[in-house]
This record gives C-alpha cells, sequence and structure tokens, in this order.
C-alpha cells in the first residue's frame, strides 16, 4: 500500500536524438497528400529522465544535454527537495545498474554535507541484469516516446516542453 513516509519512485533515463527538416514539408491540401523529406538535419542530442512514483500516480520529466553521474546527481538533489517527498521519511527509488547511478556520484557533485544529506533520503534498488523492463520507468518512457517525441524535434526546449505537457496531462 502507499506510504507518504516512505514513498516508491522508479527512474530511468533515455537519450532523445534532436533532428530538423532539410527541406520545408509540403502540407495536405484538398486532392494532395502531405510530402516530407527523409532527409534530415542532426541537430545533437538529450536526455530524458523518467520519474514515476506508480501508487501515487504522479510522474516528472526533466529534461538535460547530458547524462553523466553529476547529471544523475542533480536529478536526485531534484527528487528529494520535491515538495512532494516532504514528510517522506526514506524514498526508495527503483533503477538500473549504471556505473553513473552510484552514491558516490552525489559526493561528486555536491560537497560532503549536502551528499550526505540527499544520500540518508534514498534508499536505492536495483534492478537486475537483463531486467530493466521491471522499472515501471522503462514502460512510461515508451508511452511518453511514443505520444510525444516520435517525430523530428529539433531541440532539447522543444523536448522539454513536449515532456513537461506530456506528465501534466499524464499526472
Amino acid at each position: 500500500p502507499y506510504d507518504e513516509k516512505r514513498p516508491v519512485v522508479c527512474m530511468d533515463e533515455q537519450p532523445v536524438q534532436l533532428t530538423s527538416e532539410s527541406r520545408t514539408p509540403i502540407p495536405m491540401a484538398p486532392g494532395r497528400i502531405a510530402k516530407d523529406d527523409n532527409e534530415y538535419v542532426r541537430e545533437g542530442t538529450c536526455v530524458v529522465w523518467m520519474f514515476v512514483e506508480p501508487l501515487g500516480g504522479w510522474r516528472t520529466v526533466p529534461v538535460s544535454n547530458r547524462r553523466t553521474a553529476v547529471n544523475w546527481a542533480h536529478r536526485m538533489r531534484d527528487l528529494v527537495d520535491n515538495p512532494r517527498f516532504a514528510s517522506a521519511e526514506k524514498i526508495t527509488v527503483v533503477l538500473d545498474d549504471l556505473n553513473t547511478h552510484d552514491i558516490g556520484s552525489l559526493y561528486e557533485a555536491f560537497a560532503p554535507a549536502e551528499a550526505k544529506r540527499i544520500a540518508d533520503k534514498l534508499e536505492l534498488v536495483f534492478t537486475p541484469k537483463h531486467g530493466s523492463w521491471l522499472n515501471i520507468a522503462e514502460c512510461e518512457l515508451s508511452v511518453l516516446t511514443r505520444q510525444s517525441l516520435s517525430d523530428r524535434l529539433e531541440s532539447e526546449s522543444k523536448v522539454r516542453s513536449r515532456a513537461k505537457s506530456w506528465s501534466q496531462e499524464r499526472n
């Protein structure tokens, strides 16, 4: 059952390739089909971070330009400092067993006192090897991608806007 003192939050991340049109698409008109070119311009990448609290019916989808240990540490601080979890004693975080998903990443990103404050509020539970599908955040990322990120998005801000709208609607 749901326990606001010990919430369970599933977390996963996914890179998104940013692309733009190389030629302006011709929209559909009466008696004419829409025309667009398969060629695109690569504009870089960004990372979509998915946080889902399945029993609380809540999710948030921050976007960053990279996926490093320091980026992960900042997402964990954002989670711990989220007003939703102000009364939580511990937040159980279900996540993949990647080298960046480590309490040591907190100490790489923050001063020791801040890193300890964040670490003391987290309990990390790793999915088994080849079992990342057990993480509900992975399922939510799949839905987000199909519903909002499947077309050409040329900027991190556009991905962020789509992800924010999607999570608000889904919540």
